[in-house]
């Protein structure tokens, strides 16, 4: 009898034994589940993340194949794959997004998957951890032509310094401190001796032209700015309304500026009060036409549109569009032919016709058709807009099916009269009741110019 109560509490102890023990695998396991869920749903939603941020990528590189858009204007990033992790920090860093998706990641590699979008900040290479990016410009396909310059900006031709757009910078702030810097490089140059005439010539009123003459004339320099058109150059052509993405720079005479995301207008609104309150004096509608040297003074003899300068030294702010390429044809000599869209209100109540098919043209057709009683026609020499931007496609496919604008392919302008157009589309012959002729044809870089000047040029093929 004693040995049956000893042999159950045997048993019992095991029971309670294997009790205990299951106890602590369930709350083990409970464990695991408490910790487990958690990261598996973090992780799930890592993936996920990745996922559709693959997808949207994919679709932008796909749209910008689709479009023709795959070649970027200026400086850019060239991404080695086999140095990226796949990080995210480059497209993390990128101003431009999410307004323009410039880069993304595929294949979890960084891509530069919307190339025409990317305008030279150069935060993806700060922000790459590895080193994966270098900056460059040109691609293997399509060089850019660079002129040399030295870290203070000055060419290889003593005096002559070029900054901004025409050096391949085409982002607002690298070309306002651009032009602030170039200045200092032309003061620290005017310690080794100051003409009889001006210290320096500037031409252009861009944002690197602007920056440099507010600097000149907090320097006390004697000086003159040459802008053939308006304040702003290139960015006072923008379509109405257009966003400008700037971040914040130091401004000469001003201080601080910070800007994030501004329109043209108001953009140019600010720069034309900084440049009363500065009583900066800018001769707007003249234009550069010949520079030489004097030997004996050691002293640029320039010629503008108006009259001659001689200054000690000649900084070029005159960006990369140069000269409209114009048509060539009978009458576009008239006043009513323009190369640049200003203010879309001006074309209220007129017929216009636009020539070009880039995203420019395309803009300002969709600008002007907006206006009241307007009537936009525009002709293309090819059969499509494959090098618009596709956001400009489809607002003019709309407004062309709502028969807001004309549009009229593979046709070439061939006379322009005080009151019509003529056209040739296909053998066919076209005239047009017309007001205003607007040709977007783009514009001829100053490279020959810069090579008269013996400033030395070199075409970029995706190098830095």
């Amino acid at each position: 009898m004693q040995v049956t109560r000893h042999d159950s509490l045997k048993s019992n102890t095991a029971l309670a034994e294997s009790a205990v023990h299951g106890l602590e695998i369930v709350m083990f396991d409970c464990v695991l589940l408490i910790y487990f869920l958690p990261v598996a749903a973090i992780f799930g939603g890592y993936l996920w993340r990745r996922g559709r941020s693959q997808r949207s990528s994919v679709h932008a590189l796909l749209e910008a194949r689709k479009s023709g858009l795959t070649e970027p204007a200026s400086l850019h990033p060239l991404i080695d794959p086999n140095l990226c992790t796949g990080c995210g920090a480059c497209v993390a860093a990128c101003p431009e997004q999410p307004e323009h998706q410039v880069l993304g990641l595929i294949g979890l590699k960084a891509r530069l998957v919307s190339p025409s979008d990317c305008i030279g900040h150069g935060a993806c290479r700060t922000a790459c951890p590895v080193g994966a990016i270098t900056l460059v410009f040109g691609t293997a396909r399509r060089g850019v032509d660079i002129p040399n310059l030295k870290p203070t900006f000055e060419t290889n031709v003593p005096g002559i310094f070029i900054a901004g757009e025409l050096g391949g910078m085409g982002l607002i702030r690298n070309a306002i401190e651009q032009g602030r810097q170039a200045l200092e490089s032309v003061c620290r140059l005017l310690k080794h001796g100051r003409g009889s005439g001006l210290d320096v010539v500037i031409v252009g009123a861009g944002p690197a032209g602007f920056s440099a003459a507010l600097a000149a004339q907090e320097r006390g320099l004697r000086f003159v700015v040459l802008e053939q058109d308006t304040l702003g150059g290139s960015i006072a052509h923008f379509p109405r309304g257009k966003l400008v993405m700037t971040q914040a720079a130091d401004l000469p005479l001003v201080g601080r500026v910070k800007f994030r995301e501004t329109s043209k207008e108001q953009l140019l609104q600010f720069w034309r009060d900084v440049e009363r309150r500065a009583g900066l004096r800018i001769n707007y509608g003249e234009g550069l036409e010949e520079v030489e040297r004097d030997s004996s003074t050691d002293e640029f003899i320039v010629r503008s549109t108006r009259r001659e300068y001689r200054a000690r030294a000649l900084l070029l702010a005159i960006g990369r569009r140069g000269t409209p390429r114009k048509l060539g044809v009978p009458g576009e000599e008239l006043d009513k032919v323009t190369y640049r869209l200003s203010e879309s209100r001006e074309y209220r109540g007129k017929r216009v016709l636009i020539v070009g098919g880039g995203d420019t043209a395309l803009e300002a057709a969709a600008s002007i058709a907006a206006e009241e009683d307007s009537s936009v026609t525009m002709s293309y020499r090819s059969d499509s807009f494959s090098r618009a931007k596709q956001q400009n496609r489809n607002r003019v496919e709309t407004l062309q099916a709502a028969g807001h604008i004309k549009v009229l392919f593979e046709s070439n302008v061939q006379r322009i009269t005080e009151r019509a157009v003529q056209l040739m589309q296909k053998s066919r012959t076209i005239e047009l009741a017309n007001d205003a002729v607007i040709i977007c044809a783009g514009g001829l870089l100053p490279t020959a110019f810069l090579r008269k000047l013996g400033i030395e040029v070199e075409t970029k093929y995706g190098q830095a």
